[in-house]
């Protein structure tokens, strides 16, 4: 898959020179949170719906209000994941691209990067998930690939999902093909990982644990 192939340009950029009510009408007909501002080529910045319907002269230049541009965009270069981080933190739906001249070439829509994530290997194949926690300093993303390949299963991904500064502890999040979840999850207490996900096998293996405990702490009275 290449991601480039998701740049669209159907939404044609605004300038500085155009009008409030033609942005307001650009956001009236599409469900978009923000419009490129383009000049030249060279991208300006963006101007966010929530701003744009506030202003009640709408014969007005959006050069007047310039200092509402959010700044803003992806390169042609970057991943799928670039793309959701820069979605997820600029809380926006379009975000613009530019090439490697730094000029504007269309933008990506947020349902097509979510759909093109949903419809990766790391998440349409079927699989389990798995997350582990661990302290910082004792953690390596070497080692969890270790245990989930030699208790039989074949990693597809993992990634650093949640950091406690706290308790300087970090949680990982796998995606495992496997037949027997149950035999990485011991694996990975015998390492000192805490689990953090609920499995069913699990919950049985616990259980006959603990009666086996009772059962222990009976025959001894």
């Amino acid at each position: 898959m290449n991601i480039n192939d998701f740049i669209l340009d159907e939404i044609k950029a605004l300038t500085l020179k155009s009008t409030v009510k033609k942005a307001q009408k650009v956001y009236a007909k599409l469900p978009i949170t923000h419009i490129p501002i383009v000049e030249n080529g060279r991208l300006l910045g963006c101007f966010p719906e929530s701003d744009i319907q506030t202003i009640q002269d709408e014969n007005q230049e959006l050069r007047e209000y310039s200092y509402l541009l959010a700044q803003f965009h992806a390169r042609e270069k970057d991943t799928l994941l670039d793309l959701i981080v820069l979605f997820a933190d600029n809380d926006c739906n379009v975000i613009p691209v530019l090439n490697q001249e730094m000029t504007y070439i269309g933008y990506y829509e947020l349902s097509d990067i979510l759909d093109a994530f949903a419809d990766s290997p790391f998440l349409h194949n079927e699989s389990e998930t798995l997350i582990v926690s661990k302290n910082k300093s004792d953690y390596s993303m070497s080692q969890i690939a270790q245990i989930v390949e030699a208790s039989g299963g074949k990693l597809l991904g993992l990634y650093i999902s949640s950091q406690d500064n706290t308790h300087d502890t970090v949680q990982v999040t796998l995606k495992v093909i496997t037949e027997d979840i149950n035999e990485i999850i011991q694996t990975f207490r015998r390492y000192d990982y805490q689990i953090i996900t609920q499995h069913q096998d699990d919950f049985y293996l616990e259980e006959l644990k603990d009666r086996a405990s009772y059962l222990r702490k009976y025959l001894d009275m």
